[in-house]
């Protein structure tokens, strides 16, 4: 049982937390093989669910992957041209989602449906079928930059998504215990537990924040290719992959061709990323802890972003080095003003202390600011913080939405806001972060004001006023996430998620 009853450091009683993890993984479903093959030809009635259909299908897949390791499966075109399972792929689209360079709706396309996904299951299946290029937008980013997003165009979307779930369910079979992103039954929270975790339990006293430099930009289509083909040897799978890649992107009218990297926002993306990550840092990591370390190491990996842990320093810095050597072979590099070699850990402190030397160093990891610290018990704890820039980025992000909103009724604000707050304290809610969730309170609550003083007459409204709203609009700080090693202990049962 993980209920939370103690008070945090920062004085807010945290949510209680489930009783029980969520599944870890597809539960094995008995069943007799089928002909040499042609392990994945689909057997189902042709009056199966859309729902259940595509959910019998991964499972299937699964269990071929399970059974041979090794083997290449080489019947899975058909599963992504099935009308079934792209009626599935379109129901769980964004429906609000930006169209692409078609102009396609989702509404719109569901107002002939059918007609629209037979015909696209007919491309597909004759090899007719064409992707589009991306649409590239820029998103702001916390430091100021801007992020270069692709939204594909619906039909694109539907197929990628397809795609995406069957590459997911052979790759889970091979992914290791430290990566965390866009990986069904994990979270962010999840590899923030197993970090902080990692680093309290093990004798970390040195950690590489990493960066990788332009990722998704720089991957190498032709290295790509190959780690695909390791366990997919459907060709027609193949080349619908490359379509994909090769596609190129539209930005103010241009197109411009894509030889190297994956758009971000395109729904294959996060799982290609994955791949290659895979074969390019994991298991290259996973030998290097094995064969070369002597110390404790963990690691951390959460899409392209990775934090590792070390005992020893001579043994971090070599694999700094080794590591930029394993990246530049299959075309990335880290990010030298991005990445630190920091010291850290529950002796830092100690032993900057006496050399004379300030505060061990903090390091950043999705969203978070880490430091070291110390619990009311005087035990040493991770402490994490909402990034400075992250908050200061929403907050920006909320201003100008309420100056957008500044004529709207006051009970729709409100509503606006106390949603704004609750899907914060959802994510930034962990212990001992309760001092920065008031301030980003106490901060919302006055952009409010101000909000609300350049629609009055007299230009001014009244801090009484204001409070009277805040009790009524703004929910209090809440803590909705439990402590890591409770979290970590239910959903481990023992085993470590860091390796």
């Amino acid at each position: 049982m993980m209920h939370e009853h103690r008070q945090s450091d920062d004085g807010i009683v945290p949510a209680k937390s489930p009783n029980k993890p969520r599944q870890l993984g597809a539960e094995e479903m008995e069943g007799r093989p089928s002909a040499k093959g042609n392990e994945l030809q689909s057997t189902m009635p042709r009056t199966q669910g859309r729902e259940n259909g595509m959910s019998i299908t991964l499972e299937r897949i699964r269990l071929a992957v399970k059974r041979d390791k090794g083997k290449r499966l080489t019947a899975l075109y058909h599963h992504i041209y099935a009308v079934g399972h792209l009626e599935e792929a379109y129901w769980h689209l964004r429906r609000d989602a930006a169209p692409g360079i078609d102009g396609e709706t989702w509404q719109v396309y569901g107002e002939n449906l059918q007609a629209n996904l037979q015909d696209l299951s007919a491309r597909l299946r004759r090899g007719a079928y064409r992707a589009t290029p991306v649409r590239r937008v820029y998103i702001p980013k916390a430091d100021g930059r801007s992020r270069p997003l692709g939204i594909p165009a619906l039909e694109d979307k539907i197929v990628q998504s397809v795609t995406a779930q069957i590459c997911s369910a052979i790759w889970e079979e091979e992914f290791l215990g430290f990566s965390y992103g866009f990986r069904p039954e994990r979270s962010a929270h999840w590899a923030l537990d197993a970090l902080a975790v990692g680093i309290e339990r093990k004798c970390v006293r040195w950690v590489l924040d990493a960066d990788i430099r332009g990722f998704y930009d720089t991957l190498s289509h032709e290295w790509l290719v190959k780690f695909v083909e390791h366990r997919i040897g459907d060709k027609r799978v193949i080349r619908l992959i490359q379509k994909w890649l090769k596609a190129g992107v539209l930005e103010a009218g241009e197109w411009k061709p894509s030889e190297e990297g994956t758009p971000q926002g395109g729904l294959i993306s996060p799982i290609l990323a994955n791949i290659y990550l895979h074969y390019a840092f994991d298991l290259w990591l996973q030998q290097w802890r094995t064969r070369q370390a002597r110390g404790d190491v963990i690691v951390v990996r959460y899409a392209d972003d990775f934090v590792v842990g070390f005992e020893q320093r001579g043994e971090a810095e070599r694999f700094q080095r080794e590591l930029a050597e394993r990246l530049k072979k299959f075309n990335l590099e880290l990010h030298a003003e991005k990445t630190r070699l920091i010291e850290f850990g529950r002796y830092a402190e100690h032993n900057r202390a006496e050399r004379g030397a300030e505060k061990p160093e903090t390091f950043n990891f999705l969203g978070f600011t880490h430091s070291c610290s110390w619990n009311r018990r005087k035990s040493y704890t991770v402490r994490r913080q909402t990034m400075r820039k992250r908050m200061q980025a929403k907050l920006k992000d909320i201003k100008v939405e309420l100056k957008r909103r500044m004529h709207d009724p006051i009970p729709e604000q409100g509503h606006w806001l106390r949603s704004v707050l609750l899907g914060h304290y959802q994510y930034y809610g962990v212990p001992m972060n309760g001092r920065m969730l008031y301030n980003f309170r106490y901060q919302i609550l006055g952009l409010w004001k101000q909000t609300l003083g350049r629609r009055s007459q007299t230009g001014n409204v009244t801090w009484e006023r204001m409070y009277r709203l805040e009790a009524k609009w703004l929910p209090a700080p809440r803590i909705c996430q439990p402590y890591p090693g409770e979290r970590i202990g239910v959903i481990t049962q023992g085993k470590s998620r860091m390796r």
